[in-house]
């Protein structure tokens, strides 16, 4: 059933199904609910449409774990190296909004030799230029538009047509080549290259208009670099009343197949589509250095609410057409500064486990009480922009939220709001809930070690202490020294070969020694992150959350520290087949800006400005294994099977190790390619001369014992 659904996706989305097909499909999807394949960038994948999994988009097979790829199609004949995946669209976040689908491989063994034109001046600042190529550099961007490739856009509510967005650093290369020898000297002044983000956008006859917009600019603070021209390839021709419209400046009716139009991002503009035939074209831009470049506190502001009310339209979809109109008077503000915008703002109401809160993805105001801290609102705050997983679920999804018209954006009426809500509801029973199912999770209790032969896989009885147990808050402290309870000290017996019968795996030195490096490797991810998820319950560091004047500073990671390595092994399996995972954890990371709040009687009020110049945001939401010596017969471990052999290595997600990748964590303890292992062992030198000097002292002795008889 799953596998049919899969392929009559691809075959309904060629268009060619009647709307009574596509109906009874979709009630076929929304009745299936199934368990999601694989995580991919903290995104919780199908293989087929589910009654959640919704979303296509289009990966590199390899990043998808090797025991399930197959499942995934491969739709693209041009592209077989991506599989369609299905994802939630409630889990998106602005760091996952787009797909962009890598494709470099596509021009690697085309001759990109592009030429540009003369070029026309349209207007003031538009220029047309006609694009020269070889036949197999244009087969190449033609064949583009077959890759099947496109998805509806996040902004469907203000455009027509489908795109898709990839990445292609060679065709950006010879683009920057052909402007570069092709543009007046004084449109270049500062330029550096073209960005190499591409999007692909296709129009049908009868389709919708890209209605009237500004294209938002690119910008990298680090490296000072800025969009000022977009630039929009056409990939084929035809003629439109008109095709394309630049506000206050010119409008082109007929554009020529391969026609290269290049205007200022100041222009406000809208594109048709043609009277026959599709309209095929990419957008890109023409990027700069700009060491000038100055940062307004209200433009960052606003884009944050942009971005911001993007995710939440997925749950509340008439907050679209805000985020389009506030993208578009960021895009002109960057040039022309601030001009007013809507006199109504809108403002989301959200309880979450018996908090309730207002935000705006700028602004965040909780009601004061006893029993919510600052670092507590900081928190939740975090989960909600950052829309972070809590155990299975995003964080949005597990919120009550209700859409607000607000006539005007100071904010006077929210005090008085939130007091009322707060009165009005009885104290949430999903709080209470979260206490009780608290003794029943499997986190580790810290008086109890994992070493210790009655603990030897994790129970019900290691849980956290009453105090540690999250209590009437969503978000509370948590100890988290408990996860890394002491190993136990060596027996100094020599190996489950040479000492059968009274070999304790807890006790032996080189067992101990592994498990006290999973524990520094673990250590490193968990200890310093502000907010960690413990199935479905969620607790803080307070340590992480420093509050200096009206400023509330997140703390982030620290460097990891080498350990060294010496060993000896027989047999009885090896170290890691007795590291197992006595709890999983999920960390979240931030690197963001410090929150700046103010308070009144009643209220807190946080603002957040991610995208503020100065700062280049980030944050990481990982699932990090704690590690446990189990115990296991020296006979056992010989014969376990590879799926049960290394269980706390195979945990470990390969985004956390240090030079890793995505590929699988599991690998043989003693292999020397393992980025696992070399975090764990930073110095594999040592351990190769040890176990040299095993051989050398082995062959020693055998030609002793078996020297000539003559």
């Amino acid at each position: 059933m799953s596998a049919e659904l899969r392929d009559r996706f691809f075959a309904l989305s060629a268009g060619e199904a009647t709307d009574e097909e596509v109906a009874r499909y979709r009630s076929e999807v929304d009745a299936t609910d199934t368990e999601p394949a694989a995580m991919l960038d903290g995104l919780s994948v199908s293989w087929h449409p589910t009654a959640r999994h919704k979303s296509v988009r289009f990966v590199d097979a390899e990043r998808i774990d090797a025991d399930v790829r197959e499942l995934f199609a491969r739709p693209s004949e041009g592209a077989p190296h991506l599989a369609a995946v299905f994802v939630d669209p409630r889990e998106l976040s602005f760091r996952t909004f787009e797909n962009i689908v890598p494709l470099d491989h596509l021009f690697a063994d085309v001759p990109l030799d592009l030429e540009l034109a003369e070029p026309v001046e349209l207007g003031p600042d538009a220029y047309a230029l006609s694009l020269r190529l070889p036949d197999a550099a244009r087969a190449g961007l033609e064949r583009l538009d077959s890759l099947n490739l496109y998805v509806p856009p996040l902004n469907a509510s203000s455009r027509g047509g489908e795109r898709f967005i990839f990445h292609s650093a060679l065709l950006a290369e010879a683009l920057t080549k052909a402007v570069s020898a092709a543009m007046p000297e004084a449109v270049l002044d500062g330029f550096s290259h073209v960005n190499p983000v591409f999007r692909c956008n296709r129009f049908e006859p009868g389709d919708s208009n890209f209605h009237h917009h500004r294209d938002t600019p690119y910008y990298d603070a680090a490296r000072g670099h800025v969009s000022r021209h977009t630039v929009l390839l056409y990939l084929t021709g035809g003629s439109a009343d008109p095709a394309l419209d630049l506000v206050g400046g010119p409008a082109v009716s007929e554009i020529e197949p391969l026609t290269c139009v290049i205007f200022d991002q100041r222009y406000e503009h809208e594109g048709a589509p043609y009277r026959d035939g599709r309209k095929v074209f990419l957008r890109t831009e023409l990027v700069f250095s700009e060491p000038d470049v100055t940062h307004d506190p209200e433009i960052g502001a606003l884009f944050s609410k942009a971005c911001y009310w993007t995710g939440e339209s997925v749950f509340a979809p008439e907050l679209a057409r805000h985020a389009d109109a506030y993208y578009n008077q960021v895009a002109a503000a960057h040039w022309n500064g601030l001009t007013p915008g809507e006199t109504d703002e809108p403002f989301v109401h959200k309880q979450f486990r018996g908090v309730h809160f207002l935000a705006n993805g700028y602004d965040f105001w909780f009601p004061k009480s006893d029993t919510l801290s600052l670092a507590e609102c900081a928190a939740i705050t975090l989960l909600d922009y950052f829309n972070c997983k809590i155990g299975d679920t995003a964080f949005r999804d597990l919120c009550d939220t209700a859409v607000i018209e607000a006539e005007g954006a100071d904010g006077t009426w929210i005090p008085a709001f939130l007091k009322a809500e707060r009165a009005a509801s009885p104290k949430s029973a999903e709080a209470v809930e979260s206490v009780e199912s608290a003794a029943s999770s499997d986190s580790p209790n810290p008086s109890d070690s994992p070493n210790s032969p009655e603990s030897q896989t994790p129970s019900p009885s290691q849980t956290p202490s009453p105090s540690q147990i999250p209590s009437h808050s969503p978000v509370s402290s948590f100890d988290k020294s408990a996860f890394f309870p002491d190993g136990e000290e060596s027996d100094n017996v020599c190996c489950p070969f040479h000492d059968f019968g009274r070999f304790d795996a807890t006790r032996f030195d080189e067992i101990v020694d592994l498990y006290e490096r999973a524990q520094t490797f673990a250590k490193a991810h968990i200890m310093p992150a502000p907010v960690l998820m413990l199935g479905e319950d969620v607790v803080l560091d307070p340590e992480k959350f420093v509050i200096r004047g009206n400023q509330i500073h997140i703390l982030g990671k620290e460097p990891l520290t080498p350990v060294n390595f010496a060993a000896c092994w027989n047999s009885g399996g090896s170290p890691d087949n007795y590291i197992d995972v006595a709890a999983t954890v999920g960390a979240a990371h931030f690197l963001v800006p410090p929150i700046v709040f103010s308070e009144s009687d009643d209220c807190y009020h946080l603002q957040f400005d991610f995208f503020r110049n100065t700062w280049m945001v980030k944050h990481q939401q990982s699932t990090v294994p704690v590690p446990m010596i189990r115990r296991i017969d020296e006979g056992e471990a010989e014969e376990l099977d590879e799926e049960e052999a290394y269980p706390w290595m195979d945990a470990v997600d390969p985004s956390l190790v240090t030079g890793g990748s995505d590929e699988s964590a599991r690998t043989p303890w003693w292999a020397d390619e393992s980025p696992l292992v070399a975090e764990l062992y930073d110095h594999l030198a040592e351990r190769e001369d040890y176990y040299d000097d095993e051989d050398d002292d082995g062959d020693d002795e055998d030609d002793e014992g078996h020297g000539d008889d003559g």
